[in-house]
């Protein structure tokens, strides 16, 4: 099993790594789809982080906390029983919010920490609920090519 600290020293030329469960994820870079979704949601696998709470994120490494809203765009080679475990170590880390969005499915699950979940279709919009009040993201903006 490999730990965040040892994740940071690893370095695979034109590859994504991931640690899931103590496990290394080495991937192919997503492609252009997946980057023009992402894209839309204003970042690559979106973290946010409330303002009270930015003080702990050091300049380099992990910070030792769970952002309190994840959005993950799915590229094909994702493998479901993957995406859920990440899910599930998020919430229970203390993730408030998790957006896995779909794009080749057109959906979006909205996954949240008292374990209830939400599945959008294309014409619903992604919303920042009680952790960023008053956002409002449509799907098919997001899943638009």
């Amino acid at each position: 099993m490999l730990t965040a600290e040892e994740l940071e020293r690893i370095s695979i030329p034109g590859k994504v790594t991931e640690l899931i469960r103590g496990r290394l994820i080495v991937r192919e870079p997503p492609g252009t789809w997946h980057g023009a979704s992402s894209a839309k949601l204003r970042a690559p696998d979106v973290a946010f982080v409330a303002r009270e709470r930015v003080g702990v994120i050091r300049e380099r490494g992990y910070a030792e906390l769970a952002p309190d809203l994840l959005a993950e765009v799915l590229s094909p080679d994702d493998r479901p029983a993957e995406v859920l475990a990440k899910v599930a170590d998020w919430l229970a880390a203390g993730t408030k919010i998790f957006w896995v969005v779909d794009p080749e499915r057109r959906e979006a699950r909205v996954h949240r920490q008292d374990g209830s979940l939400s599945i959008l279709g294309n014409d619903d919009s992604l919303d920042g609920e009680d952790v960023l009040p008053g956002l409002t993201c449509p799907l098919q903006d997001v899943l638009k090519p």
